[in-house]
């Protein structure tokens, strides 16, 4: 199914403004996801100074604005904290059938609040990308598991209309070579797509392993963005 691409241009807002407006904080026209769900900020397509003031008051002094990649510049008192070159990829559903649901026979479960001290463990070993204690919040998230242990998952975050991100995506140093990434994220896009939305995520330019799995797996270059992180004055 082909979809107008254009919310993709600023997941964060959309997401907000949407699907995940029960997770947001707001003030003025500037909205953010509560901190203890993610750290992503939203000032609009074209921020005027006003917008910034207000960001920063609902951030607090001092704090992370986690701009994702929105390509405005804040004012030149805000501090450069990160910079990230990456690319947003799609799913290109052509000559491709569904892959499998999850289930006994794919070795995927899903994971709920009660696996949350596990699935932070993992991000902390793995480091894929931000995730908090209620990150799991936004989505669904799924794993694999080792003898009683995760070992591997991958869940949902942005969810502008129409599409929902894959994200989270990692699998632990000891159990790597097995396939494990690849089958959740098999999972995760036959959820989405049964819902009628079409799967994207995002991948640093550098993790060029990560790409190429991605491009197996069925997904497709969009366009390149630049994730930037400031400190409020």
């Amino acid at each position: 199914m082909k979809r107008d691409a254009a919310a993709l241009d600023d997941p964060v807002g959309a997401s907000l403004r949407g699907h995940h407006a029960h997770l947001a904080r707001r003030l003025g026209r500037v909205a953010g996801f509560l901190p203890e769900v993610a750290t992503f900020s939203s000032v609009g397509a074209d921020p005027g100074p006003g917008q910034w003031v207000d960001l920063a008051r609902l951030l607090g002094r001092g704090q992370l604005a986690d701009m994702f990649s929105c390509p405005a510049a804040p004012p030149r008192d805000w501090e450069p904290v990160f910079v990230l070159e990456g690319r947003q990829m799609v799913w290109s559903d052509s000559d491709r059938l569904a892959p499998p649901p999850t289930g006994a026979a794919t070795g995927v479960v899903e994971l709920g609040a009660e696996s949350v001290p596990e699935m932070l463990d993992l991000v902390a070993r793995t480091r894929p990308g931000p995730f908090r204690q209620r990150t799991h919040e936004l989505g669904t998230y799924l794993g694999v598991r080792e003898n009683g242990a995760l070992v591997a998952m991958a869940g949902e975050r942005l969810r502008p209309p129409g599409w929902a991100e894959i994200s989270a995506v990692c699998t632990a140093p000891e159990a790597r070579g097995r396939g494990h990434a690849a089958r959740v994220v098999r999972a995760l896009v036959a959820r989405i797509m049964a819902r009628g939305e079409t799967p994207f995520l995002h991948a640093a330019e550098a993790n060029t392993g990560a790409i190429a799995l991605y491009e197996r797996l069925g997904f497709q270059f969009r366009r390149h963005v630049t994730f930037r992180g400031f400190r409020t004055p």
